[in-house]
């Protein structure tokens, strides 16, 4: 009877990835992707709340560590985009030659984001002057009225984030959450007297990170990027990549170290205590809806979605059972609701006229991580019974409903959290050596401290993906796969969204 119900739905087994992630994403109403434009998904109502709820999280840490938030136009003169592209080429130049910034010369633009962007280029019959492009990122946006706003010392730190929308054409294929062309975007931009300052902000946004993650259970690595695949406008990159079922990363935020290169392209400096000018170093720190994605790929199952109680957009549904034979039961549930609320948990009371078990997997395909059932004999007794997303069911006094979904939706986050522990520790693999087979879905932990033509083949060997230096390296030296030297660079191979 169950399986004939879920097969009704139509989801797909979760071991066919490809096939689950868009089906599921829509059978359980986070998207509709029949908008006519490719990679441009419609939110519906329960996405939305789910992707609201990751904000609330984001908000709140913002909050809590002294960012401010602004709201910057959508639009930007194309003429910025020039100016980002010189800083950026110069930038890759010096760096591929080895030599300061400062020294390098150049005519020819890098294509930066010139083939990602929309550009506007008409205001009703007019022709622009300056043709102007929807928002990547913010950067040249942003820096533009930052070196109007920093005067003097007492401006710094300046620690400003916004949410907002960003459009980039992507010629892949597309896929919910994952890879749009119009992304849900959160960065913070922040601006330090000197690359201390800089360097601790980045560390703050490492500790914002590891709380996020752990609130939404999901298993990562976090890397500083390799060289070549650091961004250009970037002293240095670190990126938080998510471990996904399917034995691919999904990198779903980063933190970038700007030092003063930003700030010299667009005179960002401040007067010191002794008048001196002298430039700011910046940083910036991404995340996108890659983290819905991300939630929706890694927790979820054959029989749909599992939200983690952090952010699920409903965390408790209340179904009567028989409420027709009593009007008890309508009472008690009604006061249930109210006790809820007023705790501050999301609840639902689904008073359909179905049957409790077409309930059941409606809301087990929503992933809502707590269930109450309550009909005539559970009143009689005194108790609700609360059947968890993650599995099992316990009776839960009615007079301590609060604290017993309280402790039934942190037995519901310890279940996510120790699932996802065991699949990184079961999917994260030394790899020996380049004569080693690679195993499809797994991850490979390496020593490695060679070169990038080192880093080449043994990419091209392997098939997988260099992240880059694991923060936490290997307490003793080990041989590099590469190069046999001894080193304690630990670094991870993957396959890559």
């Amino acid at each position: 009877m169950g399986d004939h119900g879920k097969a009704k739905r139509g989801i797909p087994p979760k071991a066919d990835f490809n096939a689950w992630y868009p089906a599921i994403v829509e059978i359980a109403e986070l998207v509709d992707k029949r908008y006519p434009i490719k990679g441009m998904d419609v939110w519906r109502p329960y996405g939305l709340k789910a992707m609201k709820c990751i904000d609330a999280l984001t908000h709140a840490e913002m909050e809590a560590t002294g960012h401010e938030e602004v709201r910057f136009p959508l639009l930007i003169p194309g003429d910025l985009l020039e100016k980002e592209n010189r800083l950026v080429a110069r930038l890759k130049a010096a760096r591929q030659a080895g030599v300061a910034p400062s020294e390098m010369r150049f005519d020819e633009g890098d294509a930066g984001f010139t083939k990602e962007v929309y550009w506007v280029k008409h205001a009703g019959e007019n022709e622009l002057d300056v043709p102007m492009f929807l928002r990547p990122t913010s950067e040249t946006a942003m820096y533009t009225l930052f070196a109007l706003w920093v005067r003097s010392h007492a401006d710094l730190p300046l620690k400003t984030y916004q949410i907002v929308n960003t459009f980039r054409y992507e010629t892949k294929q597309t896929r919910s959450f994952i890879r749009v062309r119009e992304i849900h975007f959160f960065e913070a931009h922040t601006a330090h007297a000197d690359e201390d300052g800089a360097t601790r902000q980045i560390e703050e946004d490492l500790e914002i990170v590891n709380r996020l993650m752990e609130a939404m259970c999901l298993p990562v690595l976090i890397s500083k990027r390799p060289v070549w695949d650091t961004f250009p406008g970037a002293w240095y990159t670190i990126a938080i990549d998510v471990l996904m079922s399917n034995g691919r990363t999904l990198q779903v935020a980063s933190v970038h170290h700007y030092r003063d290169q930003w700030a010299q392209e667009f005179d960002l400096t401040y007067e010191t205590t002794d008048g001196e000018q002298k430039f700011c170093h910046q940083t910036t720190y991404g995340m996108s809806e890659r983290l819905l994605g991300s939630v929706v790929g890694t927790h979820g199952d054959d029989n749909g979605l599992i939200f983690p109680p952090s952010i699920a957009p409903i965390q408790v549904v209340i179904i009567p059972i028989a409420a027709h034979a009593s009007e008890v039961i309508a009472e008690t549930v009604s006061g249930i609701e109210v006790a809820l609320k007023g705790a501050g948990y999301r609840t639902k009371v689904d008073d359909r006229d179905l049957r409790p078990g077409q309930k059941y997997w409606d809301w087990e395909i929503k992933g809502v991580p707590l269930r109450l059932e309550i009909g005539p004999r559970d009143v009689e007794q005194g108790v609700a019974l609360a059947a968890r997303r993650t599995g099992g069911k316990t009776p839960i006094s009615l007079g301590d409903i609060v604290e017993g979904v309280n402790a039934q939706l942190a037995e519901v986050h310890d279940a996510l959290s120790e699932h996802t522990a065991t699949f990184r520790s079961n999917s994260v693999r030394t790899l020996e050596s380049l004569d080693s087979p690679v195993e499809d879905g797994i991850f490979y932990e390496i020593a490695f401290c060679g070169s990038d033509a080192d880093a080449e083949v043994l990419e091209k060997t392997t098939g997988l993906t260099i992240l880059g230096d694991s923060l936490t390296g290997f307490d003793t030296e080990q041989p590099c796969i590469m190069t046999g030297q001894m080193t304690t660079r630990r670094q991870h191979l993957a396959r890559m969204y």
